[in-house]
């Protein structure tokens, strides 16, 4: 690949779109606390790891095969087994060269009480009210 070459960004998975839940990191703590980590070898959590630093607010960043194996010390071979593990647990989409960290499988935790609503989940529950009361 060209490394002049601009690559378009794009949400892989708009559904899967990491989202800040509790604490102040990008590594969402079930990442640890649900035992994700536990499943994973070496490789993964040093990919996964480099891959949310590198990433920008939609999880998405695209660096090539050769510089992520240069820079993780990883022979390009064992990269691409690495990677493909990944996004078979859930965990990355991959189009090359674009990566999407996603959203961690499994339950997501509930909105603070009190907290700052999104807009389209208060349409959305504006919405469901009327349709309960027939209008």
């Amino acid at each position: 690949m060209n490394p002049y070459l601009r690559v378009e960004k794009r949400v892989l998975d708009p559904a899967r779109v990491r989202r800040l839940h509790d604490g102040f990191s990008w590594i969402d703590r079930r990442f640890v606390r649900d035992g994700l980590i536990d499943h994973l070898s070496s490789g993964e959590i040093l990919l996964y790891l480099f891959l949310v630093c590198v990433a920008d607010a939609n999880g998405l960043s695209y660096y090539g095969d050769r510089r992520v194996a240069a820079t993780l010390h990883i022979p390009e071979p064992e990269l691409d087994a690495v990677r493909a593990r990944l996004v078979e647990r859930g965990l990355l989409a991959y189009e090359a060269p674009l990566y999407q960290v996603l959203e961690l499988p499994g339950p997501t935790p509930a909105p603070r009480v009190g907290g700052s609503a999104r807009f389209g989940d208060l349409l959305r529950e504006i919405t469901a009210r009327r349709a309960q009361r027939g209008r």
